[in-house]
């Protein structure tokens, strides 16, 4: 009975928990052997059987590890335990070297920790290709490096190689970018990046992703006498050896990808949204516009066009309700196509082209909501409720962008959800307050370019002041016949001390005309300026906040950045980034000089922006997430 008491007590006293445990584990697998050994000369046999020190497993197999020379039919590859099998099913070529490139796929069954970067090799015959080359690919748009690409050599030097045969040896990018094509044999090679869409090994879709090196790769080494250090323990360096380090170059390759424009002309999609109008789509852009031929409605000023700048999206207004309330538009359509030999002439197509709500359909939701609206109202006579409600008159829908903290750089705008067809100067006015009263002020009111239902009210606007913006009723009339309603529109814009000015001076890289561009933390252009005949790119009235600046050769003049073309052997347009942020405060003036060349393309684009070292910096080890807790618990102690 004592001993029972005695438990009790012990039992009592003590503190129920879960143990903290050692830490986890963050060793990467060890490879300890293989069949065939690693290097292995004179192989007969497809299959390789790797072993490691701990149980594993293989993640993202199939878009990780990569077979050289290149499969037709592809690998076969198993684990167990802490086992992996690979069975090459294509036959195995003679005086061949063979490599696996795993990449990061190997991992250890419990915690997940990767065995980088590593690579198996082995030969059919007397002698092992041991050369390799690297370097990263990066999005030659806004270079991000780019994860999980092909890049492969061709011994083939001819350009069409890339076109109609396989690489010889090839890799694939990290998360980084980075690559090493491993097993090359002496010579010269063209190198290529590719997204290999249908796996085949060579470039033969137009949405594929794609870079090439102009230059040629000649693979080498190079002994370089480097520091080794060993330590006596983990804080005592014990001594500092110089030993000579094997190094395979070029170690230092970069490739631009990306993806081309569309080349193949067609008319992608037609369509009537509703009964007033109907768009058609194209896949590329086009110098002119399409011409129609109506046949079941006039051809004589029919509809008003509404067409963005490429072209490729054209919206067709129609003016006449007798026309557009058929539930079908049938016309003639002659336009600009690719035909079957890849050459641009003119194709005719027939096009029938019925709404998604007929007239029909619009009239009885019409009737329906009239019914609702009468029984409504009989409802709230029987309540004794006799207020009638007043019907509202239809009116032109516009959106006045002006309010009460304009920027100065900001442009006032009108918008209109249908076309206009006239309006009255004399119905627009603008004031500006002086003193107690109001003042009128000179403007323009005009059409954007390129912009159909848009409008732009221009004035000598000043900093701090307030104005008004007045358009009588029936100052605007839509195509339909709707007349605005009157509308007075506040503008006041914001003080000149809220703001920072920059100027950029550029040494010029090119002879191309050159964009500066401030962008933000998420690679989102803020404000763009063309850079003038003395380099100088002028950002004024700029809210205060961190930028970067990239800076784009516009080499066809056309404001914005464009892809390459592989039939043209065309890069795409270069892009440089300033290597560090610029953190702009109100009322501050910067001016940065900068040498777009001065850094290697791979190393300019700031970590900050990069999204796979913030995925990574995002990405703590389970210690270290566990030590945070730690002092959480403790803190809250």
């Amino acid at each position: 009975m004592l001993a029972l008491v005695a438990l009790l007590l012990l039992m009592g006293c003590a503190s129920i928990g879960s143990p903290d445990g050692g830490p986890y584990d963050e060793t990467p697998p060890v490879f300890v052997g293989s069949t065939p050994a690693r290097g292995a000369l004179n192989v007969k046999d497809g299959k390789v059987t790797l072993s490691f020190d701990e149980y594993i497993k293989l993640e993202k197999a199939s878009e990780k590890i990569v077979v050289s020379p290149p499969q037709v039919q592809q690998p076969v590859i198993k684990t167990s335990g802490k086992k992996i099998t690979v069975s090459i099913e294509d036959s195995l070529k003679e005086n061949t070297t063979y490599t696996i490139d795993f990449n990061d796929a190997i991992v250890d069954n419990n915690e997940g920790n990767p065995l980088g970067d590593f690579a198996f090799a082995f030969s059919t015959g007397e002698v092992i290709d041991t050369l390799a080359v690297s370097g990263v690919v990066l999005d030659a748009q806004n270079l991000e490096p780019v994860q999980g690409i092909l890049v492969g050599l061709h011994e083939e030097l001819d350009d069409s190689a890339f076109t109609t045969l396989p690489f010889v040896r090839v890799s694939r990018t990290d998360a980084e970018g980075r690559f090493t094509i491993r097993g090359i044999a002496s010579g010269s090679y063209r190198a290529f990046a590719l997204k290999d869409m249908n796996q085949n090994f060579l470039f033969d879709q137009k949405s594929e992703t794609l870079g090439w090196l102009d230059s040629l790769v000649v693979p080498s080494t190079e002994v370089r006498m480097e520091p080794d250090t060993v330590w006596k323990d983990s804080l005592t360096v014990d001594t500092v050896r110089i030993l000579p380090v094997t190094h395979y170059l070029p170690e230092d390759l970069v490739l631009l990808s990306f993806t081309e424009e569309p080349t193949f002309r067609y008319l992608v999609k037609s369509e009537r949204t509703a009964l007033n109008k109907f768009t058609l789509i194209f896949s590329t852009p086009a110098d002119t516009l399409p011409w129609i031929e109506p046949l079941n409605f006039p051809s004589d000023s029919a509809y008003i066009v509404e067409a963005n700048p490429r072209n490729d999206t054209i919206t067709y207004w129609m003016r006449d309700t007798t026309y557009y309330y058929q539930d079908t538009l049938s016309m003639c359509l002659t336009y600009v196509a690719t035909d079957t030999l890849g050459l641009l002439s003119g194709r005719t197509d027939t096009l029938n082209l019925v709404p998604k709500k007929t007239r029909a359909k619009q009239l009885a939701e019409e009737e329906k909501r009239r019914k609702e609206e009468q029984k409504e109202l009989e409802k709230r006579l029987k309540r004794g409720d006799s207020t009638m409600v007043k019907k509202q008159t239809p009116v032109l829908p516009m959106k006045v962008n002006g309010g009460s903290s304009m920027d100065l750089n900001a442009v006032v705008t009108v918008t209109f959800n249908e076309p206009l067809a006239s309006w009255r100067d004399s119905a627009l006015h603008l004031v500006r307050k002086v003193d107690t009263l109001w003042v009128d002020e000179p403007f323009v009111f005009r059409r954007q370019k390129a912009k159909l239902m848009t409008y732009e009210l221009l004035a000598e606007w000043r900093p701090e002041e307030e104005y008004k913006f007045t358009a009588d009723s029936a100052a605007f009339r839509g195509i339909y016949g709707l007349e605005s309603k009157k509308t007075d529109t506040n503008i006041r814009f914001k003080s000149l001390d809220k703001y920072s000015s920059f100027v950029l001076t550029v040494e010029r890289p090119s002879t191309s005309p050159l964009l500066a561009q401030l962008i933000d933390k998420s690679d989102k252009v803020i404000r763009q300026a063309a850079v003038n005949a003395e380099g100088r790119a002028e950002f004024y009235f700029v809210k205060p906040a961190t930028y970067y600046v990239r800076l784009l050769v516009d080499d066809n003049g056309n404001g914005v950045w464009d892809t390459g073309l592989w039939d043209e052997r065309r890069h795409a347009e270069a892009v440089y980034y300033y290597g560090k942020a610029i953190e702009m405060r109100e009322n501050w003036d910067y001016a940065e000089d900068w040498n777009p060349l001065s850094v290697p393309i791979e190393k300019q684009k700031p970590d900050d922006l990069k999204k796979a070292r913030k995925e990574k910096k995002e990405k703590k080890s389970k210690n270290q997430q566990r030590e945070e807790q730690k002092r959480k618990k403790q803190k809250r102690k």
